[in-house]
């Protein structure tokens, strides 16, 4: 029969071979936090910017630029088709560009990637979009073969590069807001650190 002593010391010799076994296992658990793979989450619509100037202006431009795209589409015969072909084109592609930059914008996806300058992408777009406009409905109004569907087109035309040159000038103002604030800022920092640097010379007078 084992006495205490023997016990304790078996006990010990058990919990010390554990301990070095458990230390030498490559099988060691980690603690390592699981990272989220919620990669949409926090995606909701932003009801905010829906009712600002720039949502609203998106709305508008998208809805024109589909209705221009609807009726040139309805054009069966032209002759010539230069004109047609040039506003089918433009119509097309302000619908989709605007229409993809308003769901960035409403579902706050540019939240999501921000080392791109969204304000400038913008900006980019609603500019091209005003003078393509501007040119292929100046273009279809020139030649045309006085139709509904044409005249519609040149209607719808001109409204909608009249909210594209409302929308840019909105965002040219916001970018050189953001810039003249971004330079403010800058300005400040830099006086900070000379400000700074020369209290730290002052302070060393052998350095002088």
């Amino acid at each position: 029969m084992r006495t205490t002593e023997e016990a304790e010391g078996f006990d010990g010799e058990a919990s010390n071979t554990s301990m070095i076994s458990g230390a030498s296992s490559p099988y060691q658990p980690t603690t390592e936090p699981v990272l989220s793979r919620n990669v949409l989450g926090g995606i909701r619509c932003d009801m905010e910017y829906l009712k600002s100037y720039f949502g609203i202006l998106k709305v508008v431009e998208v809805i024109l630029a589909f209705i221009s795209f609807i009726c040139i589409e309805t054009i069966m015969l032209c002759s010539p088709c230069g004109g047609v072909y040039f506003f089918e084109f433009v119509s097309c592609t302000a619908f989709v560009v605007t229409g993809v930059l308003l769901l960035i914008f409403c579902l706050n996806l540019h939240t999501k990637v921000p080392h791109v300058n969204w304000n400038l992408t913008d900006l980019v777009n609603t500019c091209a979009s005003t003078v393509f406009f501007a040119l292929s409905t100046l273009v279809l109004a020139c030649i045309n073969h006085n139709t509904q569907a044409e005249i519609a087109a040149v209607v719808f035309g001109a409204l909608v590069t009249f909210v594209y040159g409302l929308n840019s000038y909105l965002a040219v103002r916001r970018w050189r807001r953001g810039n003249a604030g971004q330079g403010a800022t800058t300005g400040t920092d830099y006086m900070r650190a000379r400000t700074a640097s020369r209290g730290e010379m002052e302070g060393r007078p052998e350095l002088a």
